[in-house]
């Protein structure tokens, strides 16, 4: 993790931070996973990877295996 994403994710809710930690470690999740994982509701979750992806800090991709459902993953 470089500093500038350092210094956007501390002006993040945790929330966000989580969610991001969690992508970091998990690679590729779904929102649905996502919520599993992290034990956030649905709504938290949706915000927290609006945040993100504001802050280019993820990225998003139409999942292969179900198109209906995007996979997120941290931005290279």
């Amino acid at each position: 993790m470089n500093s500038s994403t350092e210094a956007s994710l501390e002006e993040l809710p945790p929330s966000s931070k989580l969610v991001y930690k969690t992508l970091e470690h998990e690679g590729k999740c779904t929102q649905k996973e996502l919520i599993e994982k992290t034990k956030l509701v649905a709504r938290t979750v949706r915000y927290a990877l609006n945040r993100l992806e504001e802050e280019e800090l993820i990225e998003k991709q139409v999942s292969f295996q179900d198109a209906r459902q995007q996979l997120y993953m941290i931005s290279k």
